[in-house]
């Protein structure tokens, strides 16, 4: 075993700790005196002068007993890790403290860290001495224990595996050299990179579940788009969406200069460009766009529909010889939308993460037909609502999505201000939604569906969903404004749908 001459402070160990969490291990520690190291990314996170999200901690046996001992002094919540595994994690005071044995028969500390992933995530300090005995035999520092070279790697600002058996180990970690390269913002060593193309195929053994956490990990950094092309250029993207590889080399009409995988991958990029500072690209609303990436997903979300947004296209390419020539990809948005169906479900991906990015990607070229008809000077308040109805809460969304596929598309044959001009439809679709919908949205309904029965006597069902909402579009439209001309449009609704049937 290899120790460094690296060092981490006392106090900066007892200030991750804090009292609380150190009386408590000092008292499990009186009854079970094992070896105790803080390690993995706790270690990393403290090199790299990072407050650690959780706390890491390693015996040689027993973790499980540890962690249920702390549980229960703090009343924290018990969760087992992994069926094989002995660990655990308590949950208490909002911050996560993993305990784990040995892994893999490993008889000390040393032989440990070297059956981990990654080299950074491979070191420990040992801790137990401050456990032991009063204040004044407490060393005022705990050297680093680095077998694999991690100190060096963090120098480097490099990820490498620790071994070439790491991704047979466990194949999940294919994924994870490029989660913590985009996450730490750190090269890939080249050799590490090779081993991932030549193993890729392991991914396949993987549950489901296991690989979109750590894809949605990757998406939830700042660097996804590298990642994502770094995992296209081994091979392992096209293990897990396949997807995209039938959009590589794909050509496109002269309003791209890449081809469809390429343009999808930029897309992504920018995506991640325009989340630093949506107020760049759409100047009159920046407040409103950082509002809605705040919430929930979406900048997950938005990202993935970034990159799966053409994912029609191979399926739907043709040659129109009518035009020339020309290259066409007719309702590739549509087809496009039920592919990324089938990837959610192969992912494990939940409902409403399917149904937001697949009605992002279904929509994506509808803000460009209206930006067309906006240039021409034609667009009415009728399909200005369409659209504000058909995404919802999900408006900003799109047109960030749009601009995300305009900056991606350089080709000679793309319109000069195409970017102006999805801010300028926004901002047009912004005023109609204050003017138009909130003020009938926020008011009582002219009609219910209890006016449907009682005034004109129609039977509950389907048909009343429909009828509602054409009420409250002519309201929108302001060509009606009474209860009694709300009443004459719902019968005329309804002797047509009678009349269609």
């Amino acid at each position: 075993m290899r120790s460094s001459t690296v060092s981490i402070a006392r106090t900066r160990i007892l200030d991750l700790l804090g009292p609380g969490l150190l009386a408590r291990l000092t008292e499990i520690y009186r009854v079970l005196p094992d070896e105790l190291y803080l390690a993995g990314g706790t270690v990393r996170d403290l090199l790299l002068g990072r407050a650690p999200a959780d706390i890491d901690l390693t015996v040689d046996h027993r973790a499980r007993r540890w962690a249920r001992r702390l549980a229960g002094l703090t009343g924290g919540a018990f969760v087992v890790l992994g069926r094989e595994e002995d660990a655990a994690r308590v949950v208490w005071q909002g911050k996560g403290v993993d305990f784990s044995s040995f892994r893999e028969g490993a008889a000390t500390i040393g032989e440990e860290l070297l059956k981990r992933d990654i080299t950074v995530n491979a070191m420990a300090v040992r801790i137990d001495p401050l456990l032991a005995g009063g204040r004044e035999r407490r060393p005022d520092a705990l050297q680093v224990i680095d077998p694999a070279g991690g100190i060096r790697d963090l120098d480097r600002r490099l990820i490498r595996v620790t071994s070439r058996w790491s991704f047979t180990a466990d194949p999940l970690r294919l994924l994870r050299v490029f989660r913590f390269a985009a996450v730490l913002d750190f090269a890939i060593d080249p050799q590490t990179l090779e081993l991932a193309r030549r193993k890729r195929e392991l991914i396949s053994r993987v549950a489901a579940e296991r690989i979109s956490h750590e894809l949605d990990l990757i998406m939830a950094s700042e660097r996804a788009h590298l990642a994502f092309a770094a995992m296209a250029e081994t091979g392992l993207l096209w293990e897990i969406v396949p997807e995209l590889e039938a959009g590589v080399g794909m050509e496109q009409p002269a309003s791209h200069h890449l081809d469809v995988f390429a343009h999808c991958l930029e897309a992504l990029g920018r995506m991640e460009e325009i989340q630093q500072d949506p107020a760049r690209f759409f100047p009159e609303h920046g407040p409103l766009f950082n509002a809605y990436l705040a919430r929930d997903r979406r900048r997950v979300r938005l990202k993935w529909a970034a990159l799966l947004h053409d994912a029609g296209k191979p399926v739907t390419y043709a040659i129109n010889e009518d035009k020339g020539g020309r290259i066409t990809f007719y309702n590739h948005d549509l087809k496009g939308a039920d592919i990324l169906a089938d990837l959610a479900a192969r992912l494990r991906w939940s409902r409403d993460d399917t149904s937001t990015i697949a009605s992002l990607v279904a929509a994506h070229m509808r803000p460009f037909f209206l930006a067309n008809v906006l240039r021409r000077g034609e667009l009415t308040l009728k399909a200005c609502l369409r659209l504000i109805n058909t995404m919802g809460d999900e408006l900003p969304g799109l047109f960030l999505l749009a601009m995300a596929d305009a900056l991606a598309g350089r080709g000679e044959g793309r319109p000069d201000a195409m970017e102006e001009e999805l801010a300028a439809l926004f901002a047009r679709l912004e005023e109609v939604r204050r003017r138009n919908v909130v003020p009938v949205r926020s008011a009582p309904p002219l009609i219910t569906g209890r006016d449907l029965i009682e005034e004109l006597g129609l039977e509950p069902g389907p048909i009343f969903r429909d009828i509602l909402s054409r009420v409250e579009e002519a309201q929108m439209e302001r060509t009606i404004t009474t209860r009694g001309q709300a009443l004459a449009l719902a019968a005329a609704c309804a002797r047509q749908a009678g009349e269609n049937h």
